[in-house]
Formats: structure tokens, sequence, C-alpha cells
């Protein structure tokens, strides 16, 4: 597939506490990891270009724009929840995070790519309509999805593998039926959301110590069934990569492999069903070594699809 990796310097600049696990070293891990594998010079690579206020707008209310806005600290650091704070220069770094999406909805529909990697930070998944919450400032997935919509594109899915459940992204979702929303997480876990399942709402918790075996049944089982009654026009994948054996934020045992399978069936599905393309971004991953191995093994299979 043609695929892209899409960044840019500006989301190394947001930071928060020290040894604060969501930290610039992230990218700079997926960086050096692609670069040593050589699946570098396989994709093409993109600069974000910056959102506007009104692109923010496409999923969260007037009232958490204008509040991240005035947090914004002048110098030093402003916590935004209990999880999260901004530094001066955090909006610089926001606002190329949520370009990176609409850059890449923009690609896909333009035909000039089949699939990208949103390499970018803060993430995003745990921010719902109203609120700001586990890292994330705003949905940039849930942005680039309502971009994609005001585009044309009908049905939409997404994919959340992260550990934690994509609470923010359900939210903003939950009652619209031209998105179909498949996530799996440990549970119970944060955010300690209720499972709950709908027409278009797939939530697969999984137990402490799942494996591989169990996320090619949750595949099988029952996400697959969905996303080929579904049949989506683009498909959005929340990649984090927290339920890695190796990250001890939370207590799933995949490994890169595991990633990689479960990208190169989502890849062929959307190929078999005449999918637009894929759009995936960064969201969780904290052991280093295993982040930047599994984002190269998830990006690797999207090229490797035939």
């Amino acid at each position: 597939m043609r695929t892209a990796v899409i960044s840019h310097p500006f989301c190394r600049k947001h930071k928060m506490i020290e040894d604060h696990p969501e930290c610039p070293a992230r990218l700079d891990m997926i960086t050096d990891r692609l670069l040593a594998s050589g699946v570098d010079i396989a994709v093409t690579h993109l600069q974000a270009p910056k959102a506007t206020r009104e692109d923010f707008l496409r999923a969260h209310d007037e009232s958490l724009v204008r509040h991240v806005e005035q947090t914004i600290p002048e110098s030093g650091l402003a916590e935004l929840d209990g999880d999260t704070w901004l530094c001066p220069d955090s909006m610089k770094a926001i606002e190329r995070a949520v370009g990176a999406g609409l850059l890449a909805v923009d690609e896909i529909l333009a035909d000039k790519l089949d699939a990208a990697f949103c390499s970018v930070r803060p993430p995003g998944h745990h921010a719902n309509r109203t609120t700001s919450a586990g890292f994330c400032v705003f949905n940039n997935l849930a942005i680039a999805v309502q971009y994609a919509k005001s585009k044309g594109v009908k049905r939409i899915a997404i994919v959340d593998f992260d550990v934690h459940h994509g609470n923010g992204t359900q939210d903003i979702f939950l009652d619209d039926d031209n998105v179909l929303f498949c996530s799996l997480f440990q549970h119970p876990f944060y955010p300690n959301t209720a499972v709950e399942n709908n027409a278009t709402l797939v939530n697969s918790p999984l137990p402490i110590a799942s494996d591989g075996t169990d996320l090619k049944a949750v595949y099988y089982e029952q996400w697959l069934p969905k996303l080929t009654e579904f049949k989506p026009e683009l498909l959005f994948i929340s990649a984090g990569f927290d339920a890695h054996l190796e990250d001890d934020m939370a207590s799933l045992k995949f490994v890169e492999d595991d990633y990689a399978w479960l990208t190169s069936q989502l890849a062929e599905l959307c190929q078999q069903q005449g999918c637009k393309g894929i759009v995936s971004f960064l969201e969780g991953g904290y052991a280093l070594s295993a982040l930047g191995r599994s984002a190269v093994a998830h990006i690797k299979a999207l090229v490797d699809t035939a």
C-alpha cells in the first residue's frame, strides 16, 4: 500500500511534568526504529499542517476549546486534568497533531495514498466533546473523522486497539449510525467506562494477561463480522501500543507480531471491500523500545499489504 508517515517537529514541543510517560522521546524512538529497520525508504514522509480553531470545533464544544486556550501557560506548566499538563508550546504540538489527520484524509481522498500513520502527540482518544483527559487534549482522530464526513465520506469505521478504552471517541460518535466503533481494552481498567454495545458499537473487554490468541479471537468473532457487514469507505485506527508485554502501564501480553497481524488483516479487508484507505493515529505506548518496534511493525504491515 502507498503509505505515509505524517509528523512534525512541533509535536515534540509538548511537555508535561518530569518523568511523565507521554513524552517527546516516544516520537524519537519511532523515528529511530523506522530508520534502523529500513522501512523509512518504503514510506512517504509528510509534515503535518497547522490545524485551525475551526478544526478543533468539528468534534469539541466551544467551552473546551476556550478552556484549553486559556490554560496554556506563559511559562512553566499548567494542569489541564489530573493526568495532563500544558506548557507554553503545547498548542504548537496540538495544532500539528490535529493537522496530521486532516492531511491524511486529503491525501487518501485525492488517491495519492492508501494509508497514513500519524506519528503525533499529544494523543487523543480519551478526549470527548467537552473534556480533555488521560494525556489527551483534543481528539485528533475524531476531528479527522468529522473532516472526512465533511468531504462526503458516508460510512467510516474506527478500530481502537489501545490498552485503554477509547471512551472519548465512543462518546463523540455514540449516536452516529454512520460511524462503526470497535474497541478492545483491558478490563477493568482506566478509564473505567461501562461496557456497552449496539449496532455500531463493538466493545471487546479483555482480562489481565490476554495475549495474541485472545486478540485473534476478538477480531474473528467480534470485529470481522461487523466490519464486513458495515463496508466502511474509510478506516481509522487508534493505534495504541501499550498492550505490549513489555509495557508496565497495563497487563496485557501483546507483542509486535500481534500488531503486525491485526494491521495486515485490517488492510486486506479494506482492499477486499474497496475502502478508500486507512488513517492511523499514535495513541498510547510507553515502553520506548517496545513502542518503536511495534509502531514500525504496524507501518510495515501497511506497506507490505499487496
